[in-house]
């Protein structure tokens, strides 16, 4: 494989680094081998918490609170991302004979509208145990989802996966590793593009693939190859990175006083466009997705810039509870840090 100035060659290996064969108590494990995927993957729920503590200390609220929603929001993503894959993306999974299959997250199978349900039940159960106003919460958790999704998607881009369709643009990237898009050979090469030493392979639900080859195998005359594309991971990272500066810098001026369902139905708009608009870039990620006008991941995000709308059109219009409400429960040391008195804790509504 050799890159090639028209594009940006992107041959990373989604591995970390491999460390081991590790031995616990006389038994000889598997060697350890972190990829860049589940750190990116994890890294908004450490990095988020910093976050999201500034936003509750401003407003008077716990920090400790913070701990709190984050086992729950890991929970939520997870069982949400998975769950919403298999039933949207592969539910064949529901009745293969090894049903254990569906929770092998470590297999690949994560999908992010999945993930949004999953985030909004998780949020809703805080929400009712810990006596907070849904989309007192809501409004504050999608700033730190915006920094997860810009995460997530550099993961994708690690992985070299869900990759955009054939480009010319000076930006494109070629990906290699990417089997699943690698095309037949044609001559001369087009600019950008590189042959793969890989062969193909029939795949059990009948479609044809690549299998790559291992490294420093030469590379026959026919062998397959990998043109530029659109890096539309990175469009979706940057276009989260917006988000999260918009929705901060709008929470900031308004802080206690925001709109009740503002930033929430404002996020799920603006996200859900842009996604419905970026998969017209993007290859078809499932076979029964090829020849439709509109994909999988377009229509599921159809139903939540309704809603989202919905919650706009309503945000702060209920006078009897505009701007949402939580525990102020600051101790005394974190009230005089933030700059305000000590409030007690609070049961119910404010």
């Amino acid at each position: 494989m050799l890159p090639s100035l028209a594009s940006i060659f992107w041959n990373v290996d989604p591995t970390i680094f491999t460390a081991g064969p590790w031995h616990v108590f006389g038994l000889e494990l598997g060697p350890l081998t972190p990829r860049w995927y589940g750190l990116l993957f994890m890294a908004p729920f450490v990095l988020g918490t910093f976050v999201l503590a500034h936003i509750y200390k401003s407003e008077k609220t716990s920090p400790a609170w913070v701990d709190v929603i984050t086992v729950y929001m890991l929970v939520g993503t997870i069982v949400g991302a998975r769950l919403g894959h298999v039933l949207f993306y592969e539910p064949s999974l529901l009745t293969t004979p090894d049903i254990f299959e569906v929770f092998r997250i470590w297999h690949g199978g994560l999908a992010s509208h999945g993930a949004t349900i999953g985030i909004l039940l998780a949020v809703w159960l805080f929400a009712r145990n810990n006596k907070f106003d849904y989309l007192w919460t809501l409004d504050r958790i999608v700033i730190v989802v915006a920094l997860g999704g810009a995460c997530i998607r550099m993961g994708n881009l690690m992985n070299s996966e869900i990759v955009g369709k054939p480009t010319d643009a000076p930006w494109a990237f070629t990906f290699p590793r990417d089997v699943e898009h690698l095309v037949p050979v044609t001559r001369p090469l087009p600019a950008g593009a590189v042959q793969v030493a890989a062969v193909p392979v029939q795949l059990v639900d009948g479609t044809s693939s690549y299998r790559l080859l291992p490294a420093g195998t030469p590379v026959a005359p026919d062998a397959p190859m990998a043109v530029p594309r659109h890096p539309t991971q990175i469009y979706e990272s940057l276009f989260c990175v917006f988000l999260l500066v918009l929705l901060y810098a709008m929470w900031n001026r308004t802080r206690e006083k925001t709109p009740r369902g503002q930033l929430f139905g404002l996020f799920v708009v603006l996200l859900f466009t842009f996604r419905i608009l970026v998969e017209y870039l993007k290859e078809n990620q499932v076979s029964f997705e090829k020849g439709n006008f509109m994909n999988q991941g377009q229509l599921l995000s159809i139903p939540f810039i309704l809603i989202g709308i919905w919650v706009l059109l309503r945000a702060g219009k209920d006078p009897n509870n505009p701007y949402g409400y939580a525990p102020r429960d600051l101790d005394a040391a974190e009230a005089a840090a933030a700059g305000g008195p000590t409030i007690a804790p609070v049961a119910g509504r404010k």
